[in-house]
């Protein structure tokens, strides 16, 4: 028997708390008027827990459910379906939740546990002719674009005819000139080892590169940065322990003394010719882009928490007495200099003083000097509940260094912003930005569609659903009919 989900945890109710029903609306009626250059889909692809878990919950570590926004001469469909995982189907044939979060060997059913499998409920991109549902300790779940049904002669897992060497980040970059996909994986040696692996796909889908960097501990790597000659690879004190977790105490938790250590991986050379930079002890989730000056500088642009947010001391107590909130700042790198000066060679420069996540930018220009970059603004907490508000979009034009945005109401949510362009060959910036908007009065959810660069005149077209999208992670845009 199905079990309630618990009403203790802030991240399964409200805004954040799991739709139990999969859904088809073929026709959302529009306010405003949907651009008919508007030709695709926006996956969106966020946790939503099947069954109540074993043991401590944790945002990150529910089921993954895409939801799939068609849009198409004016008209805009809607389908959600969860990612028919093993362990998915698993614990759809049990009715019932077997296993813990981040698959806990303490709690998980080892049936489960043997599986080791996917949750894949991070990210989705298109490459290659794939759809690729993303999380970060497995191999990619390859869906069908218009049904979200598993496909690949792996049941679902895309291993690139079993190339593919360990883990893959949720955050693959894309080399817009080659169509080559870049990539890593941590603990790349087992649950909670310090390796990391490195690894390239080009764009027929041929995996092209596969090592293994030996970090100098187990982190949490979320994201990290490709620019035309470097792979960086940031390994920030978020450290992870089965010792921990076996004990009880939390498997990720944050430990500063260790610092920051951000790896440098010639795209042309192998992890033998890595450069490594010590910094003070920081986390980020998401850089919004990288690139090379003329002089040979690296620039990376961050959305920089002094402490890791949602994760604990080891001990389990708070890391924090607020909840630590993320600002945008510029890292510059160079790797010029003498060996023994490398410790120092990073300039950290604050580009916003206002707090926010999810950072996204015209992927055409990844890797290049770019202007126009979006993020969801929020620096507010809701006094209900404690969580961190996400109630509005922010435009920033990094050449001339102002921002524009646009707030919803008290009670209302923003995804993660996707950039569309208007054409292929359109200038940076000049299209569309789309947003999943949770309407708090109403519990149920739109989709916003803005002019990129003006923000300010607000949605030129809302797509309006009856049901609720839960609080997600990331999606990305697929040109073209289904």
């Amino acid at each position: 028997m199905a079990k309630a989900f618990p009403t203790d945890n802030p991240f399964l109710r409200g805004y954040y708390g799991p739709v139990n029903a999969e859904a088809d609306a073929g026709h959302l009626h529009i306010t405003g008027e949907m651009p008919r250059e508007l030709c695709g889909t926006l996956y969106r692809n966020g946790p939503n827990p099947q069954f109540a878990p074993r043991g401590p919950y944790h945002w990150f570590g529910g089921d993954g459910m895409i939801h799939a926004f068609h849009i198409e001469n004016g008209n805009v469909s809607y389908k959600n379906r969860w990612v028919r995982t093993p362990k998915w189907k698993m614990e759809n044939e049990e009715g019932e939740g077997l296993s813990g979060v981040f698959g806990n060997p303490r709690y998980t059913d080892p049936r489960v546990f043997a599986l080791n499998s996917t949750i894949a409920n991070t990210n989705i991109v298109w490459h290659a002719g794939r759809l690729l549902a993303l999380e970060e300790a497995h191999a990619p779940y390859s869906l069908d674009p218009a049904s979200l049904m598993p496909v690949g002669p792996d049941g679902g897992y895309e291993t690139y005819g079993n190339k593919l060497n360990g883990p893959f980040t949720a955050h693959p970059k894309f080399d817009p000139e080659t169509g080559e996909m870049i990539f890593f994986g941590y603990s790349a040696s087992g649950r909670f080892t310090k390796e990391v692996s490195i690894q390239t796909v080009d764009k027929h889908g041929k995996v092209t590169r596969a090592e293994i960097l030996e970090g100098p501990f187990p982190s949490m790597i979320h994201d990290f940065a490709v620019t035309r000659n470097w792979i960086v690879v940031p390994i920030f004190p978020l450290t992870s322990s089965m010792e921990r977790a076996m004990g009880g105490l939390p498997p990720f938790a944050w430990e500063p003394d260790k610092g920051t250590h951000i790896a440098f991986i010639p795209r042309k050379g192998t992890v033998a010719d890595v450069k490594w930079v010590t910094a003070p002890a920081s986390y980020v989730f998401h850089p919004m882009n990288h690139f090379e000056t003329a002089d040979g500088k690296i620039v990376v642009d961050v959305m920089k928490y002094d402490v890791a947010p949602l994760f604990p001391l080891p001990d389990g107590t708070p890391s924090t007495k607020e909840p630590p909130m993320a600002k945008l700042y510029r890292w510059t790198f160079d790797l010029a200099g003498p060996s023994h000066l490398r410790g120092n060679t990073m300039k950290e420069e604050q580009l916003d003083d206002r707090s926010g996540e999810f950072p996204r930018f015209d992927e055409r220009f990844c890797m290049s000097d770019y202007r126009h970059g979006w993020i969801v603004a929020g620096d507010i907490t809701d006094p209900k509940t404690g969580e961190p508000r996400q109630d509005g979009l922010v435009h920033y034009d990094l050449k001339s260094g102002k921002s524009t945005g646009w707030c919803a109401g008290p009670d209302d949510r923003f995804g993660e912003p996707i950039f569309v362009p208007r054409s292929d060959g359109a200038a940076e910036g000049d299209g569309w930005l789309l947003s999943v908007l949770f309407r708090g009065e109403e519990k149920r959810s739109d989709l916003a569609v803005f002019e990129a660069t003006d923000l300010a005149k607000g949605p030129i077209a809302l797509a309006h659903l009856s049901s609720r999208v839960p609080a997600g992670f990331h999606g990305n845009w697929r040109p073209g009919s289904l």
